[in-house]
């Protein structure tokens, strides 16, 4: 189905990005200094799809990527893709299941998976 995933990069600026049904990252926002405009875009994206439009290019290594704009407002860049084809396919990925995806929020600073490295020091 897809999900948004938000985090904070090391700057302490909130970003998102959407993965695809197999987990492959699609594309990722822009930054943004809180939580709540972070989440706002991803509201905005799901149910404004309709009113999304794609600027895409080739970029000076031969790969594609495509930007996501509303009301001239870039929102996000995609990964890299290998041809045109592909770039479509993350593009037809979005249309089709943005509006159903989860969101799933990393952006706090503790961490939901056990440390292994804390347990060998511990034991």
């Amino acid at each position: 189905m897809g999900a948004f995933v938000i985090s904070k990069r090391f700057n302490g600026v909130f970003k998102f990005v959407f993965s695809s049904r197999k987990g492959k990252t699609i594309f990722t926002s822009m930054g943004y200094k809180s939580f709540e405009d972070c989440s706002k875009d991803i509201d905005v994206l799901m149910l404004k799809l309709e009113e999304i439009s794609y600027q895409k290019e080739r970029v000076s290594n031969g790969k594609y990527i495509f930007r996501i704009l509303i009301e001239e407002r870039i929102l996000a860049v995609s990964r890299k893709y290998s041809t045109e084809l592909m770039l479509q396919k993350g593009v037809d990925e979005i249309n089709k299941y943005a509006s159903k995806a989860e969101i799933l929020d990393f952006s706090n600073d503790d961490s939901d998976f056990f440390d292994l490295d804390l347990l060998e020091e511990i034991n």
